[in-house]
């Protein structure tokens, strides 16, 4: 077994409680029951994860295993999750297509692969005939991370698909061609996003105060006027060590701890003014980049008061 699987695995299993971990692992179907009752669920908890490991190693489990067992622990706490809740509609005079398992698997990790190199598709079916799956982005030239995946839970020949909130808000776009490619639907995209999309009125986004919050703090800090063209910024931090132990190398240093920190784009202050919304920064942003257009510089240098 990869050693990448394995912490993958541990890493899972640690977050598990402790009351859950034998239920979750029975409906992971992995692991025989024999298997199970080698174990020692009463000990501790880091000695019961390292012996799952060594079964799992023994299995030789697979990334999509650990990725199975990661959809499982995500089921049992999807009420931890923000989902968003989309529409999807079939265009006029489109008959609703008879589904197909297998060829849906196929077609939308293809679709998804074809599209983003490094990119980890899993598929879970349950008994309530919804289709879970993970994805685990990457870039052309990054490995998936596995540790910020994207779960969208979709019910064949229903119109409804549901998508968890992610950071990585970039990727939205992408899931929605795909889910259009492969049903000949209406794109899945959200309507924060500014796309056309056929919206139930009783469907609602448990995250719409936010949503608000964050556009009406970004309207404030930037104004809904385009910003002034600006190809970089550059900060120069020059601080003294602090800490609370003594006798450390540092604490002893007199010269100040130097650091130079460089934003760049070809339209910085439009990219700043996107990030809040995007849901890759938290909104208000660090007064340190909101400034610049008020100071009317980009240089900026950091001391100790």
């Amino acid at each position: 077994m990869d050693e990448t699987v394995a912490e993958f695995i541990k890493r899972t299993i640690l977050k598990i409680p402790m009351n859950e971990l034998t239920t979750i692992l029975k409906a992971w179907d992995f692991l025989s029951e024999n298997q199970l009752q080698t174990v020692n669920f009463r000990q501790r908890k880091e000695s019961v994860v390292q012996h799952l490991i060594h079964l799992c190693e023994e299995k030789r489990a697979s990334l999509n295993d650990a990725a199975l067992l990661d959809i499982i622990y995500t089921q049992f706490h999807q009420h931890q999750k923000v989902w968003d809740v989309f529409q999807m509609s079939k265009g006029p005079g489109e008959d609703v297509d008879l589904f197909d398992m297998k060829q849906f698997k196929n077609s939308f990790k293809k679709i998804l692969q074809r599209a983003l190199k490094n990119v980890t598709v899993s598929f879970r079916e349950t008994e309530e005939n919804a289709i879970w799956i993970r994805i685990a982005w990457g870039t052309q030239y990054t490995k998936p991370n596995q540790y910020k995946p994207t779960y969208v839970v979709y019910y064949p020949q229903t119109p409804y698909a549901f998508k968890s909130s992610s950071t990585l808000r970039r990727n939205t776009p992408l899931l929605g061609q795909t889910f259009e490619t492969h049903n000949s639907t209406t794109p899945l995209q959200e309507r924060s996003l500014g796309l056309d999309i056929n919206m139930d009125s009783r469907i609602i986004h448990e995250n719409k105060v936010e949503k608000e919050r964050v556009q009406r703090i970004t309207q404030e800090t930037f104004g809904d006027y385009s910003q002034p063209q600006l190809e970089f910024a550059q900060y120069k931090l020059e601080t003294k060590f602090k800490s609370d132990l003594n006798g450390s190398i540092l604490a002893e240093r007199e010269e100040p701890l130097r650091c130079l920190i460089k934003f760049s784009s070809p339209h910085l202050l439009e990219a700043l003014k996107s990030l809040a919304p995007a849901g890759i920064a938290d909104a208000p942003l660090s007064p340190l980049l909101t400034c610049i257009p008020n100071k009317r510089k980009n240089y900026f240098k950091i001391r100790d008061k």
